[in-house]
C-alpha cells in the first residue's frame, strides 16, 4: 500500500548547540511511519489526528487565511469521497461496457461498428425483427464470416473452437499481466482489504499499478467466461481509487487510522457500482468488511455510494436506463405456503456454502505446499480449457453468468421468447399480457430444466477450482448463479404441483384454477441470496443488495428467510466465512469479533516465557547510541519498553524500533558531537555533564509516556477485547509497576490458534 509519507527533505535545524538536542521539539520526516507488514497503532493515529486538528482550530482565530485553510481541511474528507466516486463509478461503467463487448467477441463480431456488442450491433439495425431481435446481418458469428455457411456440423465445431481459443487467449493475457506487473491484482482482494481495514499494512496493494492492471485483467479474466464475477474485484479497484486520493492531502496521507476511514468508504462505493447497490454498499462496509466504523465515515459512505452509482446511472451501460443488469419486475405476490420451499433454497444455500468453502480451502491449500503454486499461468490455462470445452455445448453455461441469472431471474411474459418460457397456451386465453395464468410445461421447459441441472453441477465444481487463482475473480456472481439456477429448477417444480394439484390442501387456499399463482424468477432470486450468504456469511447488507438488485421490494420476507436460514445451517458446520477462510489461509494478522471463552491469563500468554532470555528493553538514562544500535541490529522487535533502570523495572514508557533508527540516523546528520558513546536520555531534563564527555542525546519527543498496560492477573477474555477494540499493536504487562512483559497482536493470534487446537506458526504473515 502505498503509505504517501512525505519523502525526507530537509529537517528543522537545531536550536542551538546550548541546548541539550531541541531539534527533536520539531517533528522529522517519517517518524511515526509504519514498515511493510505491520500493524498500526491505532490510539496513537487518533492522538496525533486530535493533535493536527486542535493546532489548526487555534490558528484559524489568527488570520483569514488560516481560517480558511482550516475550512479546507474540514470539507477534505469530502472531496475525497467526490473524487472516489466519480472515478470507480466510471471504471465500473467502462469494465461493463468492454466485458459486454469482449464476452460477444468469443462468438463472433459487428461487420458494422466492430466494438458493438451483439445487442448493441442488433439494436442499431433496421433490419431486425421483434420475434428475431437477436440475429441480424450485421452481426456475424466467426464460423459464418470465414465460410459464409450459418449451420452445419463444421460450422458448430469451427465456432467451438473459435471460442476456446478466445477464452485461453484472454485468461493467458490476464495472468501474464497480474505476474509480471501487479502480483497482488490476483484474487477477489476482499479478504486483502478487510486485513488492511484491521490497522495491517500491505504497501503495494492499494497502489497505482495495481489498479491498473485489476481494471485490465477483471475485464479479459470475465470475457473469458471462467466461473468468477467482478463484483469483490470492483471493491479492491474502488479501495485503490481511494488510496490514490488520499495522497493528495496529508491529513490522509500521513495518518493511517484516518486513510483507514477513507478505504471504509470506498469499499461502499465499489460494492454501490457492482450491484447497482448504494445503501447495500454501505451496509456491506459496515457488516462485512471495517473494522472501525465511526458515524462520520457512515456519511461518508453514503455520499461517496450516491456519487459513484450517479456516475455509473449517467454512462447507462447496460442500456436499459438502471444500474443493474437483473432488473425484474414481478406481477404476483407471494405467499405464506411458499415460505416452505424458500427455507429449504436456504438450506441449500447453507450446504452450498459450506461445501464450497471447505474444498477450496482444501485446494487453495495443496496449490501453496505443492507444485501446483509454482506454474500459475499453466493452472489458469487449464482451467479455462476445461471451462470453455465443458461450457460451450450448454446454452445456459456458454453466455455470461451475468446474462444467464438475468434470464434465470426473469418472470414469463407473452413476448418472451426463451426455452424456460416454453409452456403450453391456452387458445382461450383472454387475460392481460401483465397476468399469465399458471400453465402446464412445454418440451422447452423439460428440455431447458436438464440444461440447467447439468449447468448447476459444472458451476458448483468448476467455481471451486477457479476462485483463487492469479486472476482478479470474485465470488459473489458464481454464487448467485448457482442459487438462481437451484432456484428456477425448484420454482418450476411448486409451480407445477401447483397446476396439476390445485385442489391437495397447500395449494388449496391460495392458488385457484387459472390464476397466476407461483413466479419461478422469484424462486431464483430467493436461491441467489440463499447460495451468497452460505459462502460469504452475509445477513443485512446481502438482503437489501438483492432487493436493490433486482427491485423486487415487497419480497423482503423470502430474501430474509433465505439468508437466515442459509447463515444457520453454514454456522453449524463452522463459524468462518471464505474471506475469513481465506485470511486465516494466507497468515494474516486479523483479530476477528468472536467471542473469547478460554480462562487463561495475561501471564500465560506474554513473552519472555520460562527459560526464555529477558526482555529487550532499553533505559531511561544509561544507555549509549551504540548499546540502542546493538539492540536493533540483533533483535527484529517493533518497539522497545523503556524503564527507570534494570534493578528497579518501573515502567516508563514505550519507544517503536523505526522512530529510534530515524532519530539517531537524523541527529548524527544534524547535530555536532553525537558519537556511539553519547548517552541516550528519555527524561524531562539531562544532568549536567562535564565537557570532556561527548554530547548526548535526548529522545523524549519519540517516547510513548502513555504505553497500554495491563496487569498479569488479566483474564485473557479482557486482554483479547481490548486489542479487538482499541486496536492494539502491542500491550505490556506489570506487576505494581513493575515491568514483567509484553503481549503482541501476533502472540494473541498465536494464542488464540492454540485454544481451537490450531497449528500457532500459521499466524503468520506468508
Amino acid at each position: 500500500m502505498a503509505e504517501g509519507v512525505s519523502s525526507a527533505t530537509s529537517t528543522e535545524e537545531m536550536n542551538g548547540s546550548g541546548n541539550l538536542m531541541d531539534f527533536l521539539d520539531e517533528p522529522f520526516p517519517d517518524v511515526g511511519t509504519y514498515e511493510d507488514f505491520h500493524t498500526i497503532d491505532w490510539l496513537r493515529e487518533k492522538s496525533r489526528d486530535t493533535d493536527r486538528h486542535r493546532k489548526i482550530t487555534s490558528k484559524s482565530k489568527e488570520s483569514i487565511w488560516e481560517l480558511i485553510k482550516s475550512l479546507l481541511d474540514a470539507w477534505s474528507g469530502w472531496l475525497v469521497m467526490l473524487l472516489i466516486g466519480l472515478l470507480s463509478g466510471t471504471l465500473a461503467g467502462v469494465i461493463d461496457l468492454a466485458v459486454d463487448w469482449m464476452t460477444d467477441l468469443k462468438e463472433g463480431v459487428c461487420l458494422s461498428v466492430f466494438w458493438y456488442s451483439h445487442e448493441q450491433c442488433c439494436w442499431t439495425s433496421n433490419e431486425t425483427t421483434f420475434a428475431d431481435r437477436d440475429k441480424c446481418p450485421q452481426w456475424q458469428k466467426w464460423a459464418e464470416l470465414m465460410t459464409g455457411h450459418t449451420e452445419g456440423a463444421g460450422v458448430y465445431m469451427l465456432n467451438y473452437f473459435l471460442y476456446v481459443v478466445w477464452a485461453l487467449f484472454f485468461s493467458f493475457l490476464a495472468v501474464s499481466l497480474v505476474r509480471v506487473f501487479a502480483p497482488y491484482a490476483c484474487g477477489s482482494g476482499i479478504p486483502e482489504i478487510k486485513t488492511i481495514l484491521s490497522g495491517f499494512i500491505i504497501r503495494g496493494y492499494l497502489g497505482k499499478w495495481t489498479l491498473l492492471i485489476k481494471t485490465v485483467t477483471l475485464v479479459l479474466a470475465v470475457s473469458s467466461g471462467l466461473s468468477l464475477g467482478k463484483e469483490g474485484p470492483l471493491v479492491h479497484v474502488a479501495c485503490c481509487c481511494g488510496n490514490l486520493f488520499c495522497s493528495l492531502f496529508s491529513k490522509y496521507s500521513k495518518n493511517e487510522g484516518k486513510r483507514r476511514e477513507v478505504l471504509s468508504a470506498a469499499a461502499a462505493a465499489g460494492v454501490s457500482v457492482a450491484f447497482g447497490a448504494p445503501i447495500g454498499g454501505v451496509l456491506f462496509s459496515l457488516e462485512e468488511v471495517s473494522y472501525y466504523f465511526p458515524l462520520k465515515t457512515l456519511w461518508r459512505s453514503f455520499f461517496a455510494a450516491l456519487v459513484a452509482a450517479f456516475t455509473l446511472r449517467s454512462i447507462n451501460p447496460f442500456g436499459n436506463n438502471r444500474l443493474v443488469l437483473f432488473y425484474v419486475e414481478y406481477h404476483t405476490p407471494w405467499y405464506m405456503a411458499e415460505l416452505v420451499p424458500f427455507i429449504l433454497l436456504g438450506v441449500f444455500g447453507g450446504l452450498w456454502g459450506t461445501l464450497f468453502i471447505r474444498c477450496n480451502i482444501a485446494w487453495c491449500r495443496r496449490r501453496k505446499t505443492t507444485l501446483l503454486g509454482k506454474y500459475p499461468v499453466l493452472e489458469v490455462i487449464v482451467v479455462t480449457g476445461v471451462t470453455a470445452i465443458l461450457a460451450f455445448p450448454n446454452p445456459y453455461t456458454r453466455r455470461s453468468t451475468s446474462e444467464l441469472i438475468s434470464e434465470l431471474f426473469n418472470d414469463c411474459g407473452a413476448l418472451e421468447s426463451s426455452q424456460l418460457c416454453d409452456y403450453v397456451n391456452n387458445s382461450n386465453m383472454t387475460r392481460p399480457v401483465d397476468d399469465i395464468p399458471d400453465r402446464p410445461a412445454g418440451p422447452g421447459v423439460y428440455s431447458a430444466l436438464w440444461q440447467l441441472t447439468l449447468a448447476l453441477v459444472f458451476k458448483i465444481v468448476i467455481t471451486i477450482f477457479t476462485f483463487g487463482m492469479k486472476i482478479p475473480s470474485g465470488l459473489f456472481i458464481p454464487s448467485m448463479a448457482v442459487g438462481a439456477i437451484a432456484g428456477r429448477i425448484v420454482g418450476i417444480a411448486v409451480e407445477q404441483m401447483a397446476y396439476h394439484h390445485h385442489d391437495w390442501i397447500i395449494f388449496k387456499s391460495w392458488c385457484r384454477p387459472g390464476a397466476d399463482c407461483v413466479t419461478p424468477g422469484l424462486y431464483a432470486m430467493v436461491g441467489a441470496a440463499a447460495c451468497l450468504g452460505g459462502v460469504t456469511r452475509m445477513t443485512v447488507s446481502l438482503v437489501v443488495i438483492m432487493f436493490e438488485l433486482t427491485g423486487g421490494l415487497e419480497y423482503i420476507v423470502p430474501l430474509m428467510a433465505a439468508a437466515v436460514t442459509s447463515k444457520w445451517v453454514a454456522d453449524a458446520f463452522g463459524k468462518e466465512g471464505i474471506y475469513e477462510a481465506h485470511i486465516q489461509l494466507n497468515g494474516y494478522p486479523y483479530l476477528d469479533q468472536d467471542e473469547f471463552t478460554h480462562r487463561t491469563l495475561a501471564t500465560d500468554v506474554m513473552r519472555p516465557r520460562r527459560n526464555e532470555p529477558p526482555l529487550s528493553l532499553l533505559t531511561q538514562d544509561s544507555t549509549t547510541v551504540e548499546d540502542v544500535e546493538t539492540l536493533i541490529k540483533e533483535t527484529d522487535y517493533n518497539g522497545f519498553p523503556v524503564v527507570v533502570s534494570r534493578e528497579s523495572e518501573r515502567l516508563i514508557g514505550f519507544v517503536q524500533r523505526r522512530d529510534l533508527i530515524l532519530a539517531i540516523k537524523t541527529a548524527r546528520q544534524k547535530q555536532d558531537g553525537v558519537v556511539s558513546n553519547s548517552v541516550v536520555y528519555f527524561t524531562e531534563d539531562a544532568p549536567q555533564i562535564p565537557l570532556s564527555n561527548p554530547q548526548p542525546l535526548k529522545l523524549r519527543r519519540i517516547l510513548n509516556l502513555s504505553p497500554f498496560t495491563v496487569t498479569d492477573h488479566t483474564p485473557m477474555e479482557t486482554v483479547v477485547d481490548i486489542f479487538r477494540k482499541l486496536g492494539l499493536r502491542q500491550c505490556l504487562v506489570t506487576r505494581s509497576g513493575r515491568l514483567l512483559g509484553i503481549i503482541t497482536k501476533k502472540d494473541v493470534l498465536r494464542h488464540m490458534a492454540q485454544m481451537m487446537n490450531q497449528d500457532p506458526g500459521s499466524i503468520m504473515f506468508n
